[in-house]
């Protein structure tokens, strides 16, 4: 293998690497995934679940792609849950709760299963590049791979440091060494890096603790999955999580071990993830707060090993210790490992393109963490876009970018290579301009016939696909085109003290009355009829649902998003000179110079940039 010459090396074996290597050999790409562990590979190093607010519709979108963490997530999951759904679709998000090491050998077994890709364990210690082309990468040993293209995927292990109190330590989690050179190398070919923070919480002995002093928390009745292919079934069997929570005798013997604390004495001086803050941190920041909810989840079918969510800690493991015996269920807690932080280098993803590519080497990339983000959802996206992009730009075919109207991790790439980060980026409905266009429900709509065109989705895909989008269009069609009588109407609207009707009207127009649901709609037996003579199923039924209840926002939301695309489509040259617009505030100038914004649309989204530099910038194209 050493004498080969690789399409694409994936450096990395967490989620973004996994999905980098899955998605450049599924494209037929001469693929090696080299990590440190083997066994290690896409590890779930914090909590064992997938998915959640918005983190839930970008794993749907992955899975529409063709890439396999929605897969994975199905086949390993123990409990299934659709969160916010007392709030509108935009919001609802799937989430799972996984069996840890069914995950990661779940993840194993497929990439194994996957044609064109080879593994090796070691280090890579650098890159081998010339004349500003990335050529292969060095290892620990001194040997070189050669490659045409190369993803860094290096996670929390680019000289990562540990934290527990005053303690400190090298490694990229807990029990496995940090990866050094990397850094070091990049720097000296002018990148620009900085270091990052994130921690995790104790692992505890279930055994040990009473869960009869908590509050259960049971997955859903009727569990939906996240693949949209057939290759997964929902759960019909879960188990359950529970929730208790600190209190101010709690918060008092954390108090008394701040002294000794990494995050306060200094020890550590890079930033951590603001929604996801250290039980200390949140004690320190909302003193008002006499309580915090803790979410104890099990970490498997079969294992006894509970994760503590919502403690995640960098104190002595002596204080995390007593602390926790404070809370109510713990009172007995035995301890698997202590809570810890981590430090790490990133490199500001500013000095990439769209396509996760370096602006600085050519044919390389960079994915995840690397990239100033937090998550394992936000990490495998990136790995998806990033081997994609690797494998396209070999076979020299269009690189493959999706603007944010079409998917969060279109969003998700915009924001980090437009805006940058200066904490770890966490993804959010709220950073979504057109999120009732980007629901979890119809992430296959909207990327699907991409994913086939590129040969990453199959054709049996395709077709439940396209049966699944005709059936609920026709559906929504039948309500357009069905009329109602008083007689059949009224009975049904005055059961949910929504106002009679005096004349025959369209179905459509009754459905979409806030108090009305589809299960009201089918009391009324042409809707039932129809329903059985069609064979609609679930999946069918709510997108049907959802196109009627909301059509007018969809619609709204559909012409904002045409009105910023054809923004999209004025592109600006890659060598354009700001500095020839005397009519450019200086800011504009200098940021856009550094970012190199592709378009007139990506421009306007950099901080700073004001509508009157648009203008100015606009008025030149338009010459």
């Amino acid at each position: 293998m050493f004498d080969i010459e690789y399409d694409v090396i994936v450096v990395g074996g967490g989620h973004a690497g996994s999905e980098a290597a899955a998605a450049a050999a599924n494209l037929g790409c001469s693929t090696l995934l080299i990590t440190m562990n083997l066994q290690n590979i896409a590890q779930m190093s914090c909590n064992p679940a997938m998915g959640g607010i918005a983190k839930g519709q970008i794993v749907r979108e992955i899975d529409a792609l063709g890439g396999y963490s929605g897969v994975v997530s199905d086949r390993t999951a123990i409990q299934f849950k659709m969160l916010n759904k007392s709030k509108g679709p935009a919001m609802w998000s799937p989430r799972v709760q996984s069996d840890r090491m069914r995950f990661a050998e779940e993840w194993r077994m497929l990439l194994e299963q996957t044609e064109n890709l080879d593994f090796y364990q070691e280090m890579v210690s650098g890159l081998v590049v010339k004349n500003g082309k990335v050529k292969g990468v060095k290892t620990s040993l001194g040997i070189e791979i050669k490659a045409k293209t190369v993803v860094l995927t290096n996670g929390t292990f680019l000289n990562g440091l540990i934290h527990i109190g005053e303690k400190q330590f090298g490694g990229g989690r807990a029990g496995e060494k940090a990866a050094t050179g990397i850094t070091e190398q990049l720097i000296d070919f002018g990148f620009e890096s900085g270091r990052m923070k994130t921690g995790t919480p104790p692992r505890v002995d279930g055994r040990s603790l009473d869960f009869s002093k908590m509050i259960e928390q049971p997955g859903d009745e009727q569990p939906e999955k996240f693949s949209y292919s057939n290759l997964t079934k929902p759960l019909t069997k879960q188990r359950s999580c529970f929730m208790t929570y600190t209190s101010e005798e709690v918060h008092n013997l954390l108090r008394e071990g701040f002294d000794r604390s990494p995050m306060f004495n200094g020890s550590i001086k890079s930033i951590g993830p603001r929604y996801c803050p250290s039980i200390e941190d949140k004690i320190n920041r909302f003193a008002d707060k006499d309580r915090h909810q803790l979410f104890v989840e099990p970490e498997g079918w079969n294992t006894v090993e509970v994760y503590v969510n919502g403690f995640s800690t960098s104190l002595p493991e002596d204080v995390q210790f007593k602390a926790l015996k404070s809370v109510a269920g713990f009172e007995n807690v035995k301890f698997f490992r202590p809570g810890y932080a981590i430090e790490y280098d990133y490199f500001p993803p500013t000095q990439l393109t769209h396509t996760l590519e370096t602006k600085l080497v050519s044919g390389l990339f960079f994915a995840g963490q690397i990239n100033g983000t937090t998550g394992y959802e936000e990490a495998a996206s990136q790995g998806l876009m990033a081997g994609m992009n690797a494998a396209l730009k070999v076979k020299e075919k269009e690189s493959f970018i999706l603007k944010r109207s079409e998917a969060y991790i279109g969003v998700l790439i915009d924001d980090l290579i437009t805006k940058g980060t200066e904490e770890p980026y966490r993804m959010f409905t709220s950073r979504a301009e057109y999120r009732t266009l980007l629901r979890q429900d119809n992430a296959d709509f909207r990327l699907t016939p991409k994913a086939y065109d590129m040969g990453l989705a199959s054709e049996e895909r395709m077709k439940r696909m396209d049966e699944k989008n005709q059936k609920s269009n026709a559906f929504v069609e039948f309500f357009k085109d069905t009329s109602v009588t008083p007689e059949e109407a009224n009975p049904v609207l005055e059961n949910k003290n929504s106002s009679p009707i005096k004349q025959s009207g369209k179905m459509f127009k009754i459905f979409s009355r806030p108090q009305i649901t589809l299960e009201d709609v089918r009391r009324f037996k042409k809707v039932e009829k129809y329903i059985i003579d069609n064979n609609l199923d679930k999946e069918v039924l709510e997108q049907a649902e959802i196109q009627v209840k909301y059509s007018g926002y969809i619609e709204k939301e559909k012409n904002n998003a045409d009105k910023l695309n054809r923004l999209e489509d004025l592109k600006i040259p890659k060598d354009f000179d700001y500095t020839k617009l005397k009519s450019l505030s200086f800011e504009a100038c200098e940021k856009m110079s550094k970012i190199r914004p592709a378009t007139i649309s990506q421009a306007s989204r950099i901080s700073g940039v004001s509508p009157s530099d648009i203008s100015v910038l606009l008025v030149y194209m338009g010459r």
